[in-house]
C-alpha cells in the first residue's frame, strides 16, 4: 500500500489521477526528488498550499487520513530544496520518538537531510545540557528515566501507603501538575478546578508531590517535566541564552498540535522570541489527551494570536472508504462544544467499499466470539492477521478477545496493554485463590461463603475488589475491573459447572492462561481506543460499543462526553476499508438484557433516530489568508523600547545590565538588607514549588527590585524578570516586603 499521499507507481503522478493514497506504508528506497519543483509533484491542491507556504504564521487544520505528516515533511524538503530554508534552523517538534524517526526519515527521502526533527523533550534536553554551564554552572543533575520509584520514597517519606496502582495514579497527578505548571501549593484547588478525579486525598498527593521534589533536589536528580520547566527558566531569565537559541531556529513546525500542554507550549513561545516563522498541524476533533493536561485551545486560537496566519484544511482523507467516512463526518455532525465548531468535513478520495457493519450480540462472551469467527474467515479470504484490530474501551475488555482468538487459533498481540493473565493484581489473586483452594478450610474469610462466587468475592475482596467499581478512571478502575473480570469467570464457571470448587476454578485459570501463549508477529491487533492513534488497518473491530463503555460511566460533564465521542471517532478513522461495530446485550450468558448501543451511534446504525443534527461543518478544505497589514481594530505586538541605564542613560545590550536597568560599573543604590530579605524569601519559594532558587527570581532581578523600591504592582512589572505569571503569583510578597512588612511562616505567594 503506498504512502499517505505517495505516488502509487515509481513515475510522476498528480492527486488527480488517485496516486494520492492512504497508508503509512512507504517505498524503501525511494529516489530523492530532483528539484524543488519536484518535490511538489503528487501533491494536492491544499497540500501544495502548505508546502509552499514559507513565511509567516501557517496552520495546517488536518483532518483524519488527509495526508498532514506529507504535507508538512514535503513543506520542509520544498524550502530546503529551493534555498528559502537552511536546514539547520528548521526545528520541527513531534510528540513522539516513533514520529520525529519517521519525520527524519522521510526528509532524508526528500534530499533535506539536516533538519532537526526531534520531541519537545528531546529538544528542551539538547539545549539545557549545552547551556546548564553558561545559566546555572556545576554538574547538571541526572535524568531518570522513570519517576516511580522517587514517588515510592516520597510516598514512603510521608508515611502515606501506596499500592502499585495507586501509585501510578499519583505519579500521573504529579506529571499534570508539571505540565500545567501547577506548584504542590497549588495541586488541591487546581485539581478541583480541572475536574480531575484524584486517585487519593488532594492534600496527600500535594503533600507528596512536594516532598517528591525535595528528594530529587537532594539526590541531584530531575524528571523529564524538569527538562521542560528549567529549559523554560533559562531561557526566560537569560535574554543572551535565548537570542543565541532563537539565531539558531529560524522555523518552527509542530505536529498534532491539539496535543501540546501548556507548558510545551511557553516554550514554544520561547523559542519563537518575537517572529512568527511558526507552522502548526492538528485537527481539534482528534483531542483525547486531556487528562495529561492536553489541550486544543491554542490550535483554535492560532489565528487570534496570529491575525496574519495562513490557515489551510486538509479534507482529503486517502485513508478510508466513503462508507468508513461517512460513519466519521457524523459522528461529529452531532457533537457540541468548541472543538466540534471547528471539525473538518472529511471527503474520501478511495474507491467505494462494503458498508460499516453493526452487529448486536446477547452477551459479552458471543461478542468475542464473532469477531474472532469473523476474522478466521477474513484471514482465510487472504487479509493479513496484521492488518486486523480489535479495538476496545479499556484494557480489562481485552481478555475475552484474547481467549476467544485463541479458542480460534488466531494469533494476536497486544498494545499498550499486558496481557490478561500477566497483570500484576491478575497474578497476585491468582496466587490468593490457590492459596484458599488449599488450606480455605481454615480460612474465617470464607466462614460465610456458600458456594463457588462468594468464595471467590471473599478472597478477592482482600485484594481490593469492591461490589461497586471506584470513581475515577486509571489503574485503580483498571485493577478493580480485572478482579471483577475474575469474579464474573467464576459466577459463569459455577452456572456452567454444578458443583464446582475453588481448585477446579484455579485449574480452569491455568488452563486459559496457558491457551493465550499465542504468536505475537504478524498477529490480529489488540488496543484501547487511547493506544491506537497515529495507526491504521484495514480491517477494524470496535467492540463493546454500548452505554457505559462509549461514553465510559465516569464520564460525566459534557466535556468528559465529548471527549469521549472523539475517542470513537479516532477509532472509526483508523479503518480502511472494513469497519465493525459490535456491542453486547448483557455482560454474561443468560443475564438480564438491560445495555444499549452507545448514543453515539444514534441516527447512524440501521434502525436508529437522529439525534438533532448541528449546521453543517465548517470545515471545507482550501486555504485561508491571514491579513498582510492588521486591521486597526487588532492590537499590535509591543515593541521593546531601548533598554537605558537610569543612572547614566546609555543604552543597555548586556542581558544582566538590562535586568538591573543600570551600567554594572554605575553606582548602586541597593537597601542591602531589603536585598537580604528578598533572598531569604526567595528561598522559602523554591522549597515550596520543588525548583531551584533562579525560578522564582534571579539574583539580578532581586537587585533590581531592592533598588527600585516598587510600591506598586505596576512599578514592579516594570522591572525586567517580572514577568505577568511571577507578578500574579509573587507581587503581593514582593511589595510586602518592599514596604517592611513581615510575612506570615511559610507563605506561598497567595
Amino acid at each position: 500500500m503506498p504512502a499517505c499521499g505517495q505516488p502509487a507507481q515509481p513515475s510522476p503522478a498528480t492527486w488527480q489521477h488517485g496516486h494520492v493514497t492512504a497508508a503509512t506504508h512507504s517505498t524503501l528506497f525511494p529516489q530523492a526528488p530532483d528539484t524543488a519543483d519536484a518535490v511538489l509533484d503528487g501533491l494536492d491542491p491544499e497540500q501544495r498550499e502548505v508546502a509552499t507556504a514559507l513565511h509567516g504564521p501557517v496552520c495546517v487544520l488536518a483532518g483524519a487520513g488527509t495526508g498532514k505528516t506529507r504535507a508538512i515533511t514535503h513543506r520542509i524538503a520544498y524550502g530546503v530544496r529551493a534555498g528559502i530554508l537552511q536546514p539547520s534552523s528548521v526545528l520541527a517538534v513531534t510528540f513522539t520518538n516513533r514520529a520525529a524517526g519517521e519525520m527524519r526519515g522521510r526528509l532524508r527521502q526528500l534530499g533535506a537531510a539536516g533538519v532537526q526533527a526531534r520531541t519537545f523533550h528531546s529538544a528542551a534536553l539538547r539545549q539545557l545540557q549545552y547551556f546548564w554551564p553558561k545559566a546555572i554552572g556545576g554538574s547538571m543533575p541526572r535524568l531518570v528515566d522513570r519517576k516511580i520509584q522517587l514517588v515510592a520514597d516520597a510516598a514512603a517519606a510521608c508515611r502515606i501507603r501506596l499500592d502499585r496502582n495507586e501509585l501510578r495514579d499519583v505519579t500521573a497527578e504529579i506529571e499534570w501538575s508539571k505540565v500545567t505548571q501547577t506548584v504542590p501549593a497549588d495541586y488541591a484547588p487546581a485539581a478541583a478546578k480541572a475536574g480531575r478525579e484524584a486517585p487519593r486525598d488532594p492534600a496527600e498527593i500535594a503533600q507528596i508531590y512536594n516532598v517528591y521534589e525535595d528528594l530529587k533536589r537532594d539526590r541531584s536528580v530531575m524528571d523529564f517535566e524538569d527538562v521542560l520547566l528549567l529549559t523554560v527558566a533559562i531561557l526566560q531569565d537569560r535574554h543572551d541564552i535565548a537570542d543565541q537559541v532563537r539565531s539558531q531556529y529560524q522555523h518552527f513546525v509542530v505536529d498534532e498540535y491539539q496535543d501540546v500542554s501548556p507548558l510545551q507550549q511557553r516554550l514554544l513561545e520561547l523559542w519563537l522570541g518575537e517572529r512568527d516563522n511558526l507552522c502548526v498541524v492538528g485537527d481539534a476533533s482528534q483531542t483525547i489527551y486531556s487528562f495529561t493536561g492536553a489541550t486544543p485551545d491554542h490550535l483554535l486560537d492560532f489565528r487570534t494570536r496570529h491575525p496574519g496566519a495562513t490557515v489551510v484544511k486538509l479534507v482529503r482523507d486517502y485513508r478510508s472508504t466513503p462508507q468508513v467516512v461517512h460513519l466519521a463526518n457524523g459522528l461529529l455532525a452531532q457533537a457540541s462544544g468548541r472543538a466540534a465548531d471547528h471539525r473538518l468535513e472529511l471527503i474520501s478520495q478511495r474507491d467505494a467499499g462494503p458498508e460499516p457493519v453493526y452487529t448486536e450480540y446477547t452477551d459479552e462472551p458471543a461478542e468475542a466470539e464473532g469477531a474472532a469467527r469473523r476474522i478466521r474467515e477474513l484471514m482465510a479470504s487472504g487479509v493479513p492477521a496484521s492488518e486486523i484490530a480489535i479495538l476496545f474501551r479499556t484494557n480489562s475488555q481485552s481478555e475475552s478477545y484474547e481467549q476467544a482468538l485463541a479458542d480460534a487459533g488466531v494469533p494476536y498481540q497486544l498494545r499498550g496493554a499486558e496481557r490478561f493473565f500477566d497483570r500484576p493484581e491478575v497474578r497476585k489473586a491468582g496466587i490468593a485463590l490457590r492459596g484458599a483452594a488449599r488450606f480455605g478450610g481454615n480460612d474465617t474469610l470464607l466462614d460465610d461463603a456458600v458456594d463457588l462466587p462468594s468464595q471467590v468475592r471473599a478472597v478477592l475482596s482482600g485484594e481490593g475488589w469492591t461490589t461497586e467499581p471506584p470513581a475515577g478512571s486509571g489503574a485503580v478502575r483498571e485493577r478493580w475491573e480485572s478482579l471483577a473480570a475474575l469474579v464474573n469467570l467464576a459466577q459463569d464457571f459455577a452456572a456452567a459447572k454444578t458443583g464446582a470448587t475453588l481448585a477446579d476454578l484455579v485449574a480452569e485459570l491455568d488452563e486459559r492462561a496457558n491457551a493465550q501463549h499465542a504468536p505475537t508477529v504478524q498477529g490480529v491487533t489488540l488496543a484501547s481506543l487511547h493506544s491506537a492513534k497515529g495507526l491504521e488497518w484495514d480491517v477494524v473491530f470496535l467492540v463493546g460499543v454500548a452505554e457505559g463503555m462509549m461514553p465510559i460511566t465516569y464520564a460525566k460533564t459534557d466535556e468528559q462526553v465529548e471527549e469521549e465521542r472523539r475517542l470513537l471517532y479516532v477509532g472509526v478513522t483508523r479503518a480502511r476499508r472494513h469497519l465493525h461495530v459490535s456491542w453486547a446485550l448483557t455482560r454474561a450468558p443468560g443475564g438480564r438484557a438491560n445495555r444499549r448501543p452507545s448514543r453515539f451511534l444514534d441516527g447512524l446504525r440501521p434502525g436508529s433516530t437522529a439525534t438533532v443534527g448541528r449546521a453543517a461543518a465548517r470545515g471545507s478544505g482550501g486555504v485561508e489568508r491571514g491579513f498582510t497589514s492588521r486591521p486597526d481594530s487588532t492590537p499590535r505586538r509591543t515593541q521593546r523600547s531601548p533598554a537605558r541605564c537610569r543612572v547614566c542613560g546609555r543604552t543597555l545590550t548586556d542581558a544582566g545590565e538590562m535586568k538591573l536597568m543600570r551600567c554594572e560599573g554605575c553606582p548602586s543604590d541597593m537597601d542591602e538588607g531589603l536585598y537580604e530579605r528578598l533572598r531569604e524569601w526567595r528561598g522559602v519559594q523554591a522549597r515550596l514549588s520543588g525548583q531551584p532558587d533562579f525560578c522564582v527570581f534571579t539574583d539580578k532581578t532581586l537587585m533590581a527590585i531592592a533598588e527600585t523600591e516598587p510600591t506598586t504592582p505596576d512599578e514592579l512589572a516594570r522591572i525586567p524578570g517580572v514577568l505577568k505569571r511571577k507578578l500574579d503569583r509573587y507581587g503581593d510578597d514582593v511589595l510586602a516586603i518592599c514596604a517592611g512588612q513581615e510575612l506570615e511562616q511559610g507563605s506561598d505567594g497567595e
